[in-house]
């Protein structure tokens, strides 16, 4: 009798708690080791940005091991978030957590998504059914959901909020907003969105970033509004490939702002503005230099989803730049590097 094929371990790589710590009042992301390594790093552009008092870098130093310290235990503290909401959540929109069907997405998407899978398919060829923003940045939009399902999800979304449920946040540059995993949605909508309708679009967009070969990813909503979140500011993201989707609600000011890859010098020069359009998602590399900026009035909702393929990740980690040393998670995609040997892809370039 056949054995069911165990499932896949997913990894984090070390650097995790030790680069890219972002400090909001001082505008940076840091490497942080320790107290000597983080004067002789970043000494200097810390006095420049205004941490010129003891008490200011004190104050600095306590708030990086507190953050380390946090991430440490992070794996652990979401599983726990994630069972206890599983156990003793009441959906307002059950309907939701129903395996994703056509009918919640745009017919342009579904059109892309069916073209990108037909015999001949090619770059080409789709193009034609998306919006392209940048040719030379390689940033495409289409509409991805329709507006009665965004509807529904912010309506989850904002029942989830008021409740009395623990909630984790996106990330350190991100106080508002939901963790989809968290709430049970990574099965029913995150998962059939990357495996059946995203992979055969980016295998055509993005053949040498993985695109492919998406395996894994990480998925949350962000939430700005007045007296909370209200910008993003630059930085690039940990993975291969992003989908940036408006929810709603009604909203002014807050458009994306693009430079080129992290990578690059003068990777922020002449930055290229798109505006949010609801139901629309934005489609690019995690490499590209990108933030938000500052919203003017009402709220905004965004899904965001990293796309990760381990085939890429598992050579060199985006977020140090070395070969991954490797930390197991206990379950879930972690940053989605694997220790199974990759296929043979071409990885993503600076071009």
């Amino acid at each position: 009798m056949a054995t069911a094929a165990a499932p896949r371990r997913f990894c984090r790589c070390a650097c995790f708690c030790s680069e890219n710590l972002y400090v909001a009042r001082y505008g940076l992301h840091l490497r942080f080791r320790d107290e000597q390594q983080l004067r002789q790093d970043y000494g200097p552009i810390l006095r420049s940005r205004g941490c010129v008092r003891t008490e200011d870098f004190q104050q600095l130093l306590a708030e990086l091991e507190q953050e380390v310290e946090r991430r440490r235990r992070l794996g652990q503290e979401s599983a726990a978030r994630k069972a206890f909401i599983a156990s003793s959540y009441r959906p307002a929109r059950p309907d939701i957590y129903t395996t994703l069907q056509g009918a919640a997405l745009a017919p342009e998407f579904l059109a892309a998504v069916k073209y990108s899978a037909s015999p001949g398919a090619d770059l080409a060829g789709l193009l034609q059914w998306l919006e392209t923003v940048s040719e030379e940045k390689r940033i495409y939009r289409v509409p991805v959901f329709t507006a009665a399902f965004c509807q529904a999800l912010l309506e989850e979304l904002e029942h989830f909020e008021q409740s009395d449920m623990p909630k984790g946040r996106p990330n350190t540059m991100n106080n508002y907003g939901v963790l989809l995993h968290e709430l049970g949605l990574d099965e029913p909508l995150v998962t059939p969105l990357r495996e059946r309708f995203l992979q055969p679009l980016m295998g055509l967009l993005y053949p040498d970033c993985g695109g492919a070969w998406l395996d894994s990813h990480r998925a949350f909503v962000v939430k700005y509004a007045p007296g909370q979140d209200r910008e993003l500011g630059c930085h690039y993201d940990n993975a291969e490939l992003t989908l940036n989707v408006a929810l709603g609600k009604a909203f002014t000011g807050g458009a994306l702002y693009f430079g080129g890859l992290f990578q690059a010098p003068g990777a922020l020069m002449q930055p290229l503005e798109v505006e949010h359009v609801v139901g629309q998602g934005v489609l690019h590399r995690g490499g590209q230099l990108h933030g938000a900026r500052a919203l003017g009035t009402g709220e905004r909702w965004n899904l965001v989803v990293w796309l990760r393929a381990s085939a890429v990740r598992n050579r060199l980690c985006p977020m140090c730049c070395r070969k991954p040393d490797l930390v197991d998670e206990a379950e879930g995609f972690g940053d989605g590097f694997t220790r199974e040997e990759p296929p043979t892809v071409d990885v993503c370039t600076l071009t």
